[in-house]
This record gives structure tokens, C-alpha cells and sequence, in this order.
């Protein structure tokens, strides 16, 4: 039985949510974000956060679908998949659009009762 589309977007977001929700992560995300694509040298400078952490970080976000690699002679550049922030963006927009209606529904629903 197929599930309902709903359920289908939750489903594929939770990683997404998920990998985010360590703040090391999201600062990372952030900096790509900002900075474009960067090499772990530059994605550790001026934190206090080790190269071995920030590619354990970079692994998570990968395996979520957040981030993607390649090479560049020695290094590994990192970038984001704004594809998937595309859809985190859509995801929480239909969360909004859903809350907005049902305050709506129940704003109604009081006017009505108090006439």
C-alpha cells in the first residue's frame, strides 16, 4: 500500500533533520552555505574543532544527502546540495501552510461561537 504523500516527506526529511541538529553540523552547513565549497583546512580554521571531527561531521551530512565531495589535486572539497535544502525549505513551508490553516479553521471556529 502506498503511503500517504505526507508521510512520505517526513520520512525523507528526518535525516535531514536530523543531521542538522548537531550544531557542529549546521555550522558547517552554514559556512558551505556562505563560503562556498571548502577544503577541511579551511572549514576548521579558527574553530577548535580537529580536521579528524569536521570529517566525521562531513560524513553525516553526506550519508543525509546535505553535503557532496570531490577531489581537487590533494584535497577533498566539500559543497552543499542546495537541492536538499530546496527540500528542507518546501518541507517546512507545507508544515507552515498546514499550521496557518488550522489556526484559521479554529479562529473561525470561536468567531462562530461566540455569534
Amino acid at each position: 500500500m502506498a503511503r500517504p504523500r505526507a508521510l512520505r516527506q517526513s520520512i525523507d526529511a528526518a535525516p535531514l533533520f536530523a543531521a542538522l541538529a548537531d550544531p557542529t553540523r549546521l555550522r558547517l552547513v552554514a559556512r558551505l552555505c556562505g563560503g562556498g565549497p571548502l577544503s577541511i583546512a579551511r572549514l576548521t580554521e579558527g574553530t577548535e574543532v580537529s580536521r579528524q571531527a569536521v570529517t566525521k561531521h562531513l560524513r553525516t551530512l553526506e550519508n543525509a544527502g546535505l553535503v557532496r565531495s570531490g577531489r581537487a589535486g590533494r584535497e577533498r572539497i566539500w559543497q552543499v546540495r542546495t537541492a536538499r535544502l530546496n527540500e528542507m525549505r518546501d518541507y517546512l513551508q507545507q508544515i507552515s501552510e498546514r499550521w496557518d490553516a488550522a489556526l484559521t479553521r479554529l479562529r473561525d471556529a470561536v468567531e462562530t461561537d461566540e455569534n
